[in-house]
């Protein structure tokens, strides 16, 4: 289906940010011509002065929100059609132009850095700086691992040359992976990673085994490539915690995410004790499927068939709203105006991009939503997740200066997760198909387990391989798999069989390359199972305490704004928390079969 044959009302309004292409090419030549004429550098080595502060604090506002409403509506038509060079060329205008305005104002931070604590701390105190206390509290804690300025200079020097290990990564896991043709639904097809992961859901067993291992061993082929390419990325951390004076490359990413290690130590070990209830869900799984082996290509085939939610997306959309009632009348009613005042993109169409995304700046009147939806329940699903986003960009920045709006990754998460959990409470209480229901429980288990458990899997292979690093230890292919191999069949137990290729499944995870960044969505479903949980048991003081955290932005370490919502994750709680829920869900599944 081509863009023009679908309905006005099931497009998103980008005119509510530029009427037209033409009036966004004539902004944008507007700040080019401003930028271009002013002298960005007229606060260097002034910013000791308060005055002098505030005006580079102010003009770096001005900028970045002007450009961001630039790049957004770039952006947006782009994703309508990757087909189109118009709106393909100005979004790489845009993007050149934006990358140089960042690099004018290169110098702010290390500039502050250089200041001194007494000095810091004073502007910290001062009520006009109240925008930019958390950023200015955050260059304190950084300053123990600042260096000079000369070598800052070299350390920025190197970063474009130290950060291609994952442009190698891509080439080798896109352009050189060179895959083969295997058979799906009885035709010979080229295979494809979109591909493979469809015929491990859907495929029969057969289909499932010949792409598992022809799949595997295009990786074993690179195998060589690919270590080297990660054990570089590896070094790197090291060099950089090493000259930053950091304990491990675990805590220079924590610090840069003004993360508590104890988060991450929490995750680890409520994981592990948990992990019997994990082996207890593939045993299930295998008696389910009625097979005398279970394979790891096996995991991720539905255990109840022919159950799936067929809505249009209109009823999918209603029942997504019915089903975060819990929120309040005022949160469903930004999801009515969502749809009503077309902030979502909901048909896919020739050329637009796939998948699914929310994305908002500030100076937008709302966010924006891409689906490419079809009537199964993981779309019905996918309305909840990116309208979970799009409220919490909403009212972060509908509370926040600009300043704080923009919430962090680690936080990122967690509002989508919270609507997909209240809405499979809310299917759970109000289904009576039965088969439905078996269906919707595995959907949440399986959502656990590879957003909880795998993730967490993932985390401690980079944690354990940088260990082996940081202790001179060199990470060759035998010892990487070794590692991988050994975490597998802790993960998922005696009643599945592990084959040999998952040993070389860390060699194709692209979130490697940006280290310690996937234990993040393990986090995420944790917090989110906890919020709703108190959302379903207190009522609304639990609802306005979750509403605080959807407005607070980034205007506070990531730990301290999740604890407005009720969330400690520097307790154990919210852990053993999410890891009964997903014992508990297993139960009632059992009883359901049996």
């Amino acid at each position: 289906m081509e863009r023009s044959e679908v309905s006005k009302n099931l497009q998103w309004k980008t005119e509510d940010l530029y009427e037209s292409f033409e009036a966004w090419e004539a902004e944008f030549a507007a700040a080019e011509q401003e930028y271009s004429a002013t002298d960005f550098a007229i606060y260097s080595g002034k910013l000791a002065d308060k005055a002098t502060l505030l005006a580079c604090f102010k003009k770096t506002d001005e900028v970045f929100y002007r450009m961001e409403k630039l790049y957004l509506y770039a952006h947006l038509r782009q994703d309508e059609d990757l087909r189109s060079s118009k709106y393909g060329s100005a979004s790489a205008r845009l993007l050149s132009y934006y990358s140089k305005l960042v690099s004018e104002f290169a110098y702010v931070d290390p500039e502050l850095t250089a200041l001194s604590d007494d000095t810091l701390q004073a502007f910290i105190a001062d009520p006009d700086f109240a925008p930019y206390a958390y950023r200015l509290r955050k260059i304190v804690k950084s300053k123990a691992h600042v260096l000079s300025a000369a070598e800052e200079k070299l350390l920025a020097l190197s970063s474009d040359v130290m950060s291609g290990f994952s442009g190698v990564f891509r080439m080798l896991d896109n352009a050189n992976l060179n895959l083969p043709k295997a058979t799906f639904q009885g035709k010979e097809v080229q295979m494809t990673h979109g591909m493979y992961g469809v015929v491990l859901h859907s495929g029969t067993v057969d289909e499932r085994r010949e792409w598992f291992e022809k799949y595997y061993a295009a990786y074993v082929k690179l195998i060589d490539a690919i270590t080297q390419t990660y054990y570089g990325n590896v070094k790197k951390n090291v060099f950089y915690k090493t000259v930053r004076k950091y304990d491990s490359c675990l805590s220079m990413a924590l610090a840069g995410e003004d993360v508590q290690p104890i988060v991450y130590e929490n995750l680890i070990n409520a994981t592990h004790k948990a992990l019997p209830n994990l082996h207890e869900y593939i045993a299930v799984r295998k008696k389910v499927l009625g097979v005398d082996e279970l394979h790891m290509y096996d995991v991720f085939v539905p255990l109840v068939e022919n159950a799936e939610l067929k809505l249009s997306f209109d009823e999918a959309y209603d029942l997504v709203v019915k089903g975060l009632a819990p929120l309040g009348e005022d949160y469903q009613n930004l999801l009515r105006r969502g749809k009503d005042e077309r902030w979502i993109d909901v048909c896919e169409t020739e050329g637009k991009r796939s998948g699914a995304y929310s994305s908002g700046v500030y100076a937008s009147p709302h966010p924006y939503v891409l689906l490419n939806y079809q009537p199964t329940t993981h779309d019905v699903f996918t309305i909840a997740h990116e309208m979970g986003h799009s409220l919490h960009t909403y009212k972060s920045n509908e509370t926040q200066p600009y300043s704080t709006a923009d919430y962090t990754i680690f936080l990122a998460e967690i509002a989508s997760t919270v609507n997909e959990v209240l809405l499979l409470k809310y299917l759970f209480k109000t289904m009576q198909d039965k088969e439905l229901k078996k269906y919707l429980l595995t959907y949440y288990m399986d959502m656990m387990r590879t957003t909880l458990f795998r993730q967490t899997q993932f985390a401690e292979f980079e944690q354990l391989a940088h260990a082996k690093a940081e202790a001179g230890e060199a990470l060759t292919k035998d010892c990487l798999n070794e590692l991988y191999y050994g975490l597998n069949k802790q993960y998922y137990g005696d009643a599945i069989t592990h084959d040999k290729e998952i040993a070389y499944e860390w060699a194709r995870i692209p979130h490697f390359y940006t280290a310690f960044y996937v234990y993040k969505y393990a986090t995420g479903i944790i917090s989110a199972i906890s919020i709703v949980k108190r959302i379903l048991t207190e009522g609304e003081p639990a609802v306005q305490d979750y509403f605080k955290f959807l407005s607070a932005g980034g205007s506070d370490d990531p730990v301290s704004i999740l604890q407005k919502a009720g969330v400690d994750l520097t307790t154990t709680a919210p852990f053993e928390a999410a890891m009964q829920e997903f014992k508990s869900t297993l139960e009632e599944f059992k009883a359901l079969i049996d």
